[in-house]
């Protein structure tokens, strides 16, 4: 019977899932919205594979994004590994001579320094939305055009308007003053996506040593717009893997992948059913010393599963039955 690992990445705005063979090719990936639930798609997301592939033997599950440690609890992962380590893992199992990752998700942006196939450096911008997904997704929005013409529209300009891009909500001011100006749709979005490659360069990647050969990874990454711009800054190519969009959970199940053969242990996975189970998380706030540590609490069907969230181990170290 064919083996499969699991890879899940859990984020913000999406919570990725995808499946690869023994030979670590992608079977199968999907895609979904988290919307502020990310056990129910997660449990959605199981619940689709299960009923497109049957029963199908799980070898090695991977959880990372920002909701990787709920993710890992909930399906019994073998491996947990931060947003870096997955993007990093996946562009070099499809590109190993990558020395530059750009991503761009819906929430974030990140830039990762490679060399010799080791991540050397990085930097995150969490601070401001200005040039993340959700912000192109809610201009796009605003303006009635679909968020997947946006970098075709945008490379119909041939005089680019100036955007101010550093923050999400002047940018948005200055898109809506340009309009009133009269200046054209693919005006202002050309001069949007080069202003958020500026804002990019100057803030998440000042100071770093970009080298080819360049990816641009996350959701981002569709917006050829984007793409467009970074080339433009670069003065060189910059490359989109096929995945692009799904490429920390294939990270993450190839690191898992990795794990399990190297310890030839068997996987921690819970099986498919999960899907069917009952889940709620409560959270209290530990008054034993003055970190005062949010604690989260997983229950299935009432059931303590797991506690995580305290610095010292008191909670996440015992479990009460």
């Amino acid at each position: 019977m064919q083996k499969y690992t699991l890879g899940i990445d859990v984020g913000s705005v999406s919570t990725n899932l995808v499946l690869l063979d023994e030979k670590k090719h992608l079977i199968k990936k999907l895609y979904l919205k988290t919307a502020g639930n990310p056990i129910e798609t997660i449990k959605k997301g199981l619940g689709i594979l299960h009923e497109e592939l049957g029963d199908v033997d799980i070898f090695a599950v991977g959880t990372t994004g920002s909701g990787r440690q709920l993710a890992s609890i909930l399906v019994g992962a073998d491996i947990v590994k931060n947003e870096i380590t997955t993007h990093a893992a996946a562009a070099l199992s499809y590109y190993p001579n990558t020395q530059t990752i750009l991503e761009i998700g819906g929430q974030d942006s990140k830039i990762i320094v490679i060399r010799n196939k080791t991540v050397v450096d990085f930097a995150m911008n969490t601070v401001c939305a200005a040039g993340t997904g959700s912000f192109l997704d809610r201009q796009a929005q605003r303006l009635g055009i679909p968020i997947n013409k946006f970098g075709e529209i945008a490379l119909k300009s041939h005089n680019p308007t100036r955007i101010a891009g550093r923050c999400a909500v002047f940018a948005e001011s200055d898109m809506i003053h340009k309009q009133q100006m009269g200046h054209s749709i693919e005006d202002i979005l050309k001069g949007l996506c080069e202003a958020l490659v500026r804002n990019y360069f100057s803030n998440v990647a000042k100071g770093k040593e970009i080298r080819p050969l360049i990816l641009f990874q996350g959701g981002v990454a569709a917006n050829t717009g984007i793409k467009k711009a970074f080339e433009e800054q670069l003065e060189q190519s910059v490359t989109i893997p096929e995945n692009y969009d799904v490429m920390g959970a294939i990270g993450a199940a190839i690191l898992a992948f990795n794990h399990i053969v190297s310890r030839q242990k068997a996987t921690r996975f819970l099986g498919m059913d999960i899907a069917a189970q009952n889940y709620k998380v409560k959270s209290f706030e530990c008054k034993g010393c003055p970190n005062n540590c949010e604690i989260i609490q997983l229950f299935s069907d009432n059931k303590l599963k797991a506690r995580w969230g305290d610095r010292c181990g008191k909670w996440s170290s015992t479990i009460a039955v």
